[in-house]
């Protein structure tokens, strides 16, 4: 028996037992591709039709470390940010508020003081529609980001550690207003592009791939939302990155497995100090634990294995990961030189299907027995 096969029947049982409709499993050692398989189907009729290893998924949450933290660590190479800058040097909205201090580096390791989220799609569309134009999602995001200067302090900030989605919706107004594009549009054109990392993109507020191509019948659909009234699919599951029009810093991102993993790849190579895209200092910094006192796991805009650990029992201390909301995850571990990408849509039909959490370091420990 190969060691695929012994993967296969694992994730075959997780669609059995309903963990998710289906999904794909990429793993890449020594940067060698050792396993790429779909299971299951991607979802209920109409959309039964059986998973593909080019199947699209919302890649919910991997946008923080796959788009805005990416972006960020391009952008600190360009000398346009800096890490202990003040946002409020690019969200005027924050001068003189409890946030004015609060600075980019804080957001990427969740050290803000912020909240860790609010419904704010409630108040932003009521009626559950996306913004009909660039115009209007522009209007959103400045009420948005005036809304989120007025939360009270959750902490003092950098003395605790609080995920937060709050944070990197507004790292992606920074990067926008840096480089006066959209976060979809920098991605593509600075990042996506020169590592051949296709489809990957978010989808805009008509409906169409912003910062990349993909065909949108092969997206998964999520879950059926009563706020939208329908089953979500091609449009993203976070209600807050859809009333903003589906570009935002915290999820929107779309992709497969494969383009995932050259992203993934990117960041591996520079951790390890080899040729990629990216600055091999800064990818370094940004990987590495930024509390020594070991009560928070945060990196920048990365988490680092915890026990207990969605990345199982074998991961080494030296690996970064992040998961996403509607079943992805992505854990690589440097000093095995091994990348572990799960892509599923586990809130289809509904989010009340927690399953992944036992589901997910189970997986991490057969790929790390097996490779």
């Amino acid at each position: 028996m190969s060691r695929a096969d012994s993967i296969t029947p694992f994730l075959q049982e997780a669609v059995r037992e309903g963990v998710f409709p289906g999904a794909v499993l990429f793993v890449r050692s020594h940067g060698e591709v050792v396993y790429h398989h779909a299971v299951g189907h991607m979802g209920h009729p109409p959309y039964d039709r059986p998973v593909l290893t080019e199947t699209i998924y919302d890649l919910a949450s991997l946008t923080k470390p796959l788009a805005t933290t990416t972006a960020i660590l391009c952008l600190l190479q360009d000398g346009q940010l800096d890490l202990d800058q003040p946002v409020q040097e690019w969200i005027s909205e924050w001068e003189s508020t409890s946030y004015q201090a609060t600075t980019i580096r804080q957001l990427l390791h969740h050290s803000s003081g912020l909240p860790a989220w609010r419904p704010y799609y409630k108040t932003l569309s009521p009626a559950g529609l996306s913004p009909k134009n660039g115009n209007e999602r522009q209007e959103r995001i400045q009420g948005l980001v005036r809304t989120i200067a007025g939360e009270a302090l959750e902490y003092e900030p950098d003395n605790h550690s609080v995920y937060s989605d709050l944070g990197f919706i507004v790292l992606g107004v920074v990067i926008e207003r840096c480089v006066g594009s959209s976060l979809a549009a920098y991605c593509r054109n600075q990042i996506y592009e020169t590592l051949n990392s296709n489809p990957l993109f978010f989808i805009d507020t008509e409906g169409h791939p912003a910062g990349g191509d993909g065909d949108l019948t092969h997206v998964a659909p999520t879950e059926h939302d009563p706020w939208r009234g329908r089953l979500v699919q091609a449009d993203v599951h976070d209600e807050n990155a859809y009333a903003l029009g589906g570009i935002a810093g915290h999820a929107g991102l779309f992709g497969t497995a494969l383009s995932v993993s050259q992203v993934s790849g990117a960041w591996l190579q520079a951790v390890l100090g080899r040729s990629s895209r990216l600055p091999p200092d800064l990818a370094q910094q940004f990987v590495r634990r930024q509390d020594s006192s070991g009560t928070s796991s945060w990196a920048l805009g990365w988490d680092t294995p915890s026990q207990p650990s969605s990345s199982g029992r074998h991961f080494s201390p030296e690996s970064f990961g992040h998961l996403g909301y509607a079943g992805t995850s992505l854990w690589i571990d440097p000093v095995r030189e091994l990348e572990v990408i799960l892509l599923s849509n586990r809130v289809h039909p509904t989010r009340a299907n927690k399953q992944i959490k036992d589901f997910r370091p189970k997986l991490h420990d057969l790929v790390g027995k097996e490779f």
